[in-house]
């Protein structure tokens, strides 16, 4: 029978996330993060840290011998409405001192199992730790500490009367030095590539070079220690400026960055500031008190000069804040333009190697450059990434390219676990067009997102859904936030559009145009030039995109990397049905697996159903398709509302996709309760025919919408006589 234990005999190892998750009178295993004057912070999950009181020991603070990074086990006492973490001591100093080791796991299914015990216990101490000085720890052989001296003690009992009664005050605020004017030389970064762009990801404190540190030392200012560093050392020097990738060889030294605030998160101890420079990203621990905001005027975005000490916390490195200015005027001007030059320069690719001989894709080389190197700026920059496109095949192709490409990226940019899932969303449009209903979801979800938890607007990329000026409503809500947008489309693209894209890919606008280019190959293309290590995952796509007249070059690739033209059939088939069913989910992990990780078996599988379903409901459309001939032109015309299952596979635009392709008809119009589609070899503008049909039938609100699908819309009371318009107008441009 297994021992009944009680909190107050086990242990504890913490796996939440938030001080409010602790449960006060438990006692847990932590790990010590840095000593002050007043006591000890200890660490019992990243981002969660609680401060051990000097008042709350059973021996003087000078006499404990921890180190940080010492292993230890405390009392969670209470935790305040700020989040800050009240410790208490514990007597037991080892695993084996309990009773039983349990894990307190809030969000987690391990929450309350058992662990198995370490006879090693925590990692031995090993000296004084660091920020008590030697001469405040000196009791001339004595136990007690009577020798202590008498401010020393003042101010000790000082400290403990305001814990006693407040438990609010744990340390006095220090104010920021005057700012250095003076701009030294930058120091070259002489670095390895291994130590340049580490994402910094530090969540707690060290003591040694932070301000508490400096607030310990002022109080005792005037010892024998400081007077004799004050005679010998003088004023210290103002340090030298250097790049982020040049601090893996600076551990210990001072220096000086000069950057962009790219986020600012607080902890239950220090204030975190990511400041990005030319070359890397690093954290800077900036103190107060426990769980107050250090610089409070310093915020995302703003252009910083920082001095402080270079420490290595737990493997990764972070600067400790002496002084942190923000920098304005002439002097953020020049650090701003650094920034600019040297993220234009990382992010733009050196070369763009087509996945095949193409004219239209050759045509805008400068074009994909130009959209690449804005996709691995957004990467670099931190700024989310939300791809827009069709739930059609073609657009699932172009877009999951693009998000095969951004991936590895961003693993490489951020340590976070989940950080592919917050910096990259792929949203399928049902419709191929961007407009307000879309943005404005966009929008606010931005916008959210910026309010709560400080997050860059994100990059828009519009793939085959924002070439048209169905789309300038969008385009135009997302450029009022300044919001970046990205139009790539192989097909047709409205001149309106380039003046509301930041960045356009389009053959269409270039002398040889796209004829045989599908939105899917280009998509694939753009994602080659995005992140060349996956080239040879993405030379299959493009031969996936065509329904027909797959170009040659690309039938040849696919078929070199082992995908014939029934296994790309297959793979088409399976996107298209998949794309259909929840149509506004991204399906990635689906996706993925159909795209990049099948062998075959899952998308002849799904494949298979495609081909049934939609088999079934052409036959069953075929039989009633009204068959007329206009100026001798044959016209198939299908009422999809009476002979075609609305609400399930296929889309009304797919069946009037195949039928035309499996029909002899020149022109093929299907039509449901207020929309019709036009499906024809034949150039035509259907622009022109809505507004043809719209003369005709005045009270019919004929309007032509979703060009790309030749989609018309009317009021479903005037549906036949518009039909007979539409079919008039056609017939006309043929």
């Amino acid at each position: 029978m297994d021992w009944i234990t009680h909190d107050e005999d086990v242990w504890f190892d913490f796996r939440g996330s938030s001080p409010e998750q602790l449960t006060p009178g438990r006692f847990y295993k932590g790990t010590v993060d840095g000593f002050a004057d007043f006591g000890v912070f200890v660490d019992l999950a990243p981002g969660v840290t609680g401060l051990l009181h000097r008042s709350e020991l059973d021996r003087r603070l000078e006499s404990l011998d921890w180190e940080s990074g010492d292993t230890v086990f405390v009392q969670v006492k209470n935790v305040r409405s700020n989040g800050n973490i009240d410790l208490g001591w514990s007597i037991r100093q080892s695993e084996s001192e309990f009773r039983g080791a349990h894990v307190h796991d809030p969000d987690g299914d391990e929450d309350g199992e058992r662990i198995e015990a370490d006879d090693g216990g925590p990692e031995p101490v090993r000296k004084t730790p660091k920020g008590i000085s030697t001469e405040s720890r000196a009791t001339n052989g004595t136990e007690s500490g009577d020798e202590l001296s008498a401010d020393a003690t003042a101010e000790q009992k000082r400290v403990e009367a305001e814990h006693d009664e407040t438990r609010e005050s744990e340390a006095e605020t220090v104010e920021p030095a005057e700012t250095v004017s003076a701009e030294p030389d930058v120091v070259e970064a002489t670095t390895s590539d291994e130590s340049a762009g580490v994402e910094q990801s530090a969540e707690s404190h060290e003591a040694e070079g932070t301000p508490e540190r400096a607030a310990a030392e002022d109080a005792d200012e005037g010892t024998e220690a400081e007077e004799t560093a004050e005679r010998t050392e003088g004023p210290a020097a103002e340090p030298e400026r250097v790049t982020v990738e040049s601090l893996g060889d600076r551990t210990g030294d001072r220096v000086r960055i000069e950057g962009e605030v790219v986020g600012a998160r607080q902890t239950g101890g220090p204030t975190i500031f990511e400041v990005r420079d030319e070359t890397a990203v690093v954290d800077c621990a900036a103190f107060v008190e426990a769980g107050v905001r250090a610089y409070p005027e310093i915020g995302e975005g703003d252009v910083v000069r920082l001095d402080g000490e270079v420490e290595l916390r737990r493997g990764e490195l972070q600067i400790e804040t002496e002084e942190l200015t923000e920098l304005v005027d002439e002097a953020a001007d020049a650090v701003e333009q650094r920034l600019v030059d040297a993220l234009s320069a990382k992010a733009r690719p050196e070369t763009v190697e087509p996945l095949a001989d193409h004219d239209a894709v050759a045509a805008v080389t400068e074009q994909i450059t130009d959209a690449a190197e804005a996709i691995r700026a957004a990467v670099l920059q931190s700024r989310p990434i939300v791809v827009r496109h069709a739930a059609t095949a073609d657009g699932y192709v172009a877009g999951a390219a693009i998000e095969r490409a951004v991936l590895p990226l961003i693993r490489d940019e951020h340590s976070r676990a989940d950080a592919e899932y917050h910096f990259f969303t792929r949203r399928p449009l049902d419709d191929p067009v961007y407009g307000m209903d879309a943005a404005t979801n966009d929008v606010t979800r931005m916008l959210q997102d910026n309010e709560r938890h400080d997050e860059k607007l994100p990059l828009v990329v519009l793939v085959g859904v924002g070439g048209t000026t169905d789309s300038l409503d969008g385009l135009g809500l997302l450029g009022v936030y300044d919001a970046s947008r990205v139009v790539v489309d192989a097909d047709a693209v409205d001149t309106e559009v380039v003046e509301e894209a930041s960045v356009l890919v389009s053959p269409s606008l270039t002398d040889t145009g796209a004829a045989d280019l599908s939105t899917g190959a280009l998509g694939a293309n753009l994602a080659a030039a995005v992140n060349a290590d996956v080239t040879d995952d993405l030379s299959h796509l493009p031969a996936v995109s065509y329904w027909e007249d797959t170009p040659e070059a690309y039938r040849d690739i696919a078929g070199g990397v082992g995908y014939d033209e029934r296994r790309t059939r297959e793979l088409r088939e399976a996107i298209a049905l998949e794309a259909y069913y929840q149509s506004y989910q991204d399906k990635r992990e689906l996706i993925t697996d159909l795209l990049f990780e099948d062998g075959g078996g899952l998308a002849g599988h799904v494949s298979q159903q495609f081909r049934k379903k939609l088999d079934d409901e052409v036959a069953t459309a075929k039989a009633n398709v009204e068959a007329r001939t206009v100026d001798d032109v044959d016209v198939a015309v299908l009422d999809a509302d009476s002979y075609s299952h609305r609400f399930d596979f296929p889309p009304t635009s797919l069946l009037a996709d195949t039928l035309s392709r499996r029909d002899d008809s020149a022109v093929t119009v299907v039509y449901a309760t207020d929309e019709l589609f036009v499906r024809t070899d034949a150039d035509i503008d259907v622009r022109a025919v809505a507004g043809a049909a719209s003369e005709a039938v005045p009270e019919g609100g004929v309007t032509a919408v979703g060009v790309r699908q030749n989609r018309i819309e009317f009021l479903s009371g005037a549906r036949e006589t518009v039909v007979d318009a539409v079919v008039d107008a056609v017939v006309a441009q043929i």
